[in-house]
């Protein structure tokens, strides 16, 4: 029986769709945008397949929304709370749990966020607790983060059978005023340990700087100036591959948000799952992305504005996917966190990804149950 520890940030993830790139400081400005929790449900999907291992597991927790409610929820046997946060939580609460995890014998500890929650559970915890994130945020450019929810049933399957390597990560995090404002300045804050098994865990983000690189991203550009079609509605990503081709159109795009293009103009900037959906209601519309460096994720980090409703009114049919030689050479397969496994299943497989001036490559896409998935890849 293994003893673990389970927290939940209740409002990680909530600036995504709003357009907000994070909830740090602004959580007032997402609800007032419409924002909805989605932490509680992210969690239930990682340990809703436990099934009967559940009984193989004691976790100790906190209160509410902090992580009893989803406990609660799914039947498990034993939990103990230690942590009564006030309604309105905080990061003070976070790292308040952390401490008394510290002192309760603890062999793993599962956290549900993004990089902000990874930061807070690493300032207290060190590399003394293995832990191993439910990927909830906006952004996730840690390594500390499985793939999407549902592989999290499976590492804690392997975890209790002893068949996970530990190993460190980076815990990685950024500015998120700053990063509203445009500004990437990622930054590591340290290394900590954590659960690892091929395929399930992500990498952390790398972005790609060379010469070649900007050949790769204009000639890209060239090529997708070409496909545009008159009357038609473009869904720009976030990302350095994209903007390029707003820069060759003359268009100011946002570097790290969603943009919408028609006939070469600017429609509509930093856009939100709200505004996209208002926008495409009875247009032709093409969404043009760029997987995240390293990663892999296609959809799912860091542009949840294109959500699963965005893209299904769109059409899977009409994704674009861009991305340098280079970047697609860092990652032997590319991934989908859309939040619909309905959705991620219809998005997997081979699928074609633009790599230059009339030039593509065949590129797996995986997504959905993690289950299947690694059984393909072995």
């Amino acid at each position: 029986m293994k003893r673990i520890g389970f927290i939940v940030n209740p409002v990680a993830g909530m600036g995504g769709r709003v357009g907000l790139k994070g909830t740090d400081g602004v959580l007032e400005e997402a609800l007032r945008r419409g924002a909805r929790p989605v932490a509680q449900s992210r969690a239930k999907k990682a340990l809703e397949r436990l099934n009967g291992r559940k009984a193989d597991l004691v976790v100790v927790t906190s209160s509410g929304e902090m992580g009893e409610n989803v406990l609660e929820d799914l039947n498990f046997p034993t939990y103990f709370i230690v942590h009564h946060p006030n309604k309105k939580t905080s990061s003070l609460d976070t790292r308040r749990t952390c401490e008394i995890f510290l002192g309760e014998d603890i062999d793993m500890i599962l956290f549900c966020g993004g990089d902000g929650t990874a930061r807070d559970v690493y300032e207290v915890i060190g590399n003394k607790i293995p832990i191993i994130g439910i990927p909830a945020g906006v952004k996730m450019f840690s390594g500390v983060f499985s793939i999407n929810p549902q592989s999290i049933s499976k590492l804690i399957t392997k975890f209790l059978d002893n068949q996970v390597q530990i190993r460190e990560a980076e815990i990685m995090d950024i500015d998120e005023e700053m990063y509203r404002q445009n500004n990437f300045d990622i930054k590591l804050f340290g290394y900590a340990k954590t659960i690892y098994v091929p395929n399930l865990v992500q990498k952390r983000k790398f972005t790609f700087q060379s010469e070649n690189e900007d050949e790769s991203k204009r000639d890209i550009s060239y090529f997708i100036r070409e496909l545009m079609k008159d009357d038609t509605l473009y869904i720009l990503g976030a990302g350095t591959t994209t903007k390029s081709i707003a820069d060759l159109i003359g268009i100011k795009k946002t570097l790290l948000g969603v943009d919408l293009v028609k006939d070469e103009k600017l429609v509509a900037r930093d856009v939100c799952e709200r505004d996209i959906l208002a926008h495409i209601e009875g247009e032709d519309a093409k969404i043009v992305v760029s997987p995240i460096g390293a990663q892999g994720f296609v959809f799912g980090r860091g542009n949840q504005q294109i959500s699963a409703k965005v893209i299904k009114k769109v059409g899977a049919e009409n994704i674009i996917i861009i991305a340098t030689p280079y970047k697609l050479s860092q990652s032997p397969h590319l991934l989908v966190d859309t939040g619909d496994e309905e959705l991620d299943r219809t998005l997997s497989g081979y699928k074609t990804i633009v790599c230059g001036y009339r030039m593509a490559q065949r590129k797996k896409i995986i997504g959905g149950d993690p289950f299947r998935e690694v059984q393909i890849l072995r």
